[in-house]
Order: structure tokens, then sequence, then C-alpha cells
């Protein structure tokens, strides 16, 4: 098998010939987290010193170009940092700011002896956020996992079950089209608060790219008590569908705000956007229309 030499240790992330460089070099591994198998440096082999050390860069540098102007500058905050944050604008903003926070492979954490339930439950109390009225929403894609926080955990806040367009959640024998019909909807209410669905499966598109018609999903999870915040709404022309976009250029800015106005008009409850200002301005426009 042929050897993966680290040059000078892991140089691409850390200063050549140093022993952080070294020691991160010998921790690139492969694990197997809900079924894939991936390689790289992961967060539970790393100490909170180290994670402080690393810089963020944009994810998406050949879409937003004017974001890599940032790369380097940023820290990854603790959840702790978030909350101190959120405290702090609602204080100077003189208005109520949210977290929406989602616990990311909750069954592969728990495998390895990190389960993500009981920090965030701890935080969430110490932070005196752990009531039905607190501005959270807690969201994950495995079901198994809000039911423990719900149940075990006895967190109060409003949980969502986030869907895929495709599949279900790791580990579960149901698929997410399964959960969300009208008796997957009603059984989903004894344990969250809402959904929050790929975008698709509120407005499908149609085999040339274009939006299509509304399915019943926003009806039928009124129907059974859920709230409805589906995502992720982007104002990129390649994340658009094709009667929205503008030009030719696929990161140019298409009609977003049409898109957005579309989707509110079928009565969903929120939704998730990269462009927060869009988001605003586009309710605004729903509202007065």
């Amino acid at each position: 098998m042929p050897l993966v030499i680290g040059h000078r240790g892991a140089s691409g992330y850390r200063p050549e010939h140093t022993l952080a460089s070294y020691e991160l070099a010998a921790r690139r591994t492969t694990k197997i987290i809900d079924g894939v198998s991936i390689t790289g440096w992961f967060t539970e082999d790393l100490t909170l010193a180290e994670l402080r050390t690393l810089r963020a860069v944009e994810r998406l540098p050949s879409v937003r170009q004017r974001n890599t102007l940032y790369n380097g500058l940023f820290t990854v905050p603790t959840f702790q940092e978030v909350l101190d944050l959120r405290e702090r604008l609602s204080r100077e903003l003189r208005r109520t700011v949210g977290v929406y926070p989602e616990t990311k492979h909750p069954t592969y954490f728990r495998s390895i002896g990190l389960g993500l339930e009981e920090p965030l439950v701890r935080a969430l109390r110490r932070n005196h956020l752990d009531r039905p009225k607190a501005p959270v929403f807690v969201q994950s894609f495995e079901l198994a996992n809000l039911r423990d926080l719900r149940q075990r955990h006895r967190l109060t806040v409003p949980l969502v079950f986030l869907t895929g367009a495709s599949g279900g959640p790791f580990g579960d024998p149901r698929t997410y089209a399964e959960y969300l019909t009208p008796a997957g909807l009603a059984e989903l209410r004894s344990v969250v608060s809402g959904i929050g669905p790929e975008k698709g499966q509120i407005i499908p598109r149609t085999a040339d790219g274009t939006l299509g018609s509304p399915t019943s999903l926003v009806a039928d999870a009124h129907h059974a008590g859920l709230v409805v915040h589906p995502y992720t709404f982007r104002a990129e022309n390649q994340f658009l569908p094709v009667d929205y976009r503008t030009g030719t250029d696929p990161t140019a800015y298409g009609r977003a705000i049409d898109e957005q106005t579309t989707f509110l008009a079928t009565g969903i409850d929120g939704l998730f956007t990269d462009q927060a200002d869009i988001g605003v301005l586009s309710r605004e426009r729903f509202l007065a229309s």
C-alpha cells in the first residue's frame, strides 16, 4: 500500500517543520460516519486549544468570491460564544435575537462516546434558554436524536425535524417521504414543533428546472400543528430555478426576492437563507402584497 507522507508535516495547515505541523499530519485518518467513509482531520481528535488556532475560509470560493477577502481572519466560535453574542446583540439592538443550532451526525458522535445532547442541554440551561418560549430552535436530521432530547433530557425548547429530498435518517428504516405523509406528520407532532424540509419538497422543480406547483406539505404540516421552515434559499443563479435566473453567469444574483415571495405565499412559517437581508426584504414585500 502506498505511503502517505506529510511534507514537512501538515504544511498546508500549519507552519512547516513545526511540532504542530507534524502532529496534525499524523492525525489525518479515515472514519466511517453515518455509513460514509471520510478521510481528513476530525474535531474529536483535536483539543479545543488546537481548534482555536484554526481560521475560517470561504466554503464556496468560486461562488462567493468576495468572501475570500476574509479568509483566515476569523476563528471557529464555541457554542457558548454564539450564545454570548446572541445575548449581546439582543441587548444592543433592543430586540430578541434567536439561535437555531443543529446537532450534526448525532449517532456517530454518540458511538464514540461524545454525545451531543448532554453538552447542548447543559449550555441552554446554563444560559436560561431551556423554556418553551425561548428564542431557540434545535434542529436535526435524525428523529431519534430529537426524541432523546425531548423525552430523556426533557428539553423544552421547540425542536425541528429536518428532512432531505431523498433517503431517510441514518439508522432509521423509514424514509423522509414517509415522515412527511399526513400520518407521519401527525406522529411527529408528539416529538417536534416543526419540520425543516428541503425547499423542493414545498415547491418541486419541473423536468426543465423551472419552478413547479406547490405540494400539500405546508397545509398537511399545519393541520398536524407543525410549523414549516424550508431550506436553503440562496441568491446566486446556480441555486435558483431556471425561470428565476438573470443572465448566464451562475454566480450572479438572480430573482431571489421573487423566488422567496413565491414560497412565502405557500404559507411557510420561515425560511433558511444565506442572505438574511434578502429574506427580510422578501418578507416585507410579501406582507405588503
